[in-house]
């Protein structure tokens, strides 16, 4: 099992999961790469995080020539074949998916565990979270101690590179060695025009300011200052 990505729009990554000529893809916003990443591959699930069009504007394209089943949350319901919630499983190419619910992004919002990769959507990224969209606060924050509880070699895969800009944010708030390190690897990485990702739980645990946060007060502050940042 091999795990790949796929570049779309100006910043989003649509992560696949292929095993011999089969492949699943996570958030496929747009059908163009995906389909042109295909080749002689077959498309044979579509995962979905949360509701965006930069999540799932390519799906339904990509269901009429591929026939791919679509799993997702309730919010996705017009694209899923099957509607997954908090703590279902479900097995794709021989391989077992966890379903987390980590709401505040959208209402909605879920994130899968596959083995020790966690494919979270706009949920968590490198040094940063998702916008609360929701005002949630509260569900924003629960959702992020359910994954920073998770094992410390868990690889995390978000949808966006925005790993510069967020450890930009987290030098503003907070100071260590790990996250001085971690900026100069990624600010090498991003002037090379190459991907960051994926990151570990491990690592965000020492750099990202709001697994970081003390509390949901202090979780609130950080997400406020980030939205002006």
């Amino acid at each position: 099992m091999n795990i790949n990505y796929i570049k779309a729009f100006e910043d989003n990554y649509i992560w696949t999961i292929e095993k011999d000529d089969k492949i699943i893809v996570v958030d496929p916003g747009d059908s163009v790469p995906v389909l042109n990443y295909l080749k002689n591959k077959k498309l044979v699930a579509i995962l979905l995080t949360h509701k965006h069009m930069d999540h799932v504007g390519g799906v339904q394209e990509l269901k009429n020539k591929c026939g791919a089943k679509v799993y997702g949350p309730v919010e996705t319901k017009e694209y899923n074949d099957v509607t997954v919630k908090e703590d279902d499983e479900f097995e794709v190419l021989d391989e077992i998916f966890k379903v987390i619910l980590t709401a505040g992004h959208t209402e909605g919002h879920i994130s899968y565990l596959m083995e020790d990769n966690l494919f979270c959507g706009d949920a968590l990224f490198l040094a940063g979270c998702g916008r609360v969209f929701t005002k949630d606060y509260k569900k924003s924050y629960e959702g992020l101690l359910k994954l920073k509880s998770l094992d410390d070699d868990t690889k995390v895969y978000p949808a966006h590179e925005y790993s510069l800009s967020n450890l930009e944010f987290a030098k503003s708030v907070i100071s260590n060695e790990d996250l001085d390190r971690e900026y100069e690897r990624v600010k090498k990485l991003r002037e090379e025009n190459k991907i960051t990702l994926p990151s570990t739980i491990g690592k965000e645990k020492k750099i990202n300011p709001f697994l970081l946060a003390r509390n949901l007060e202090e979780f609130i502050i950080f997400r406020n200052k980030k939205d002006n940042f």
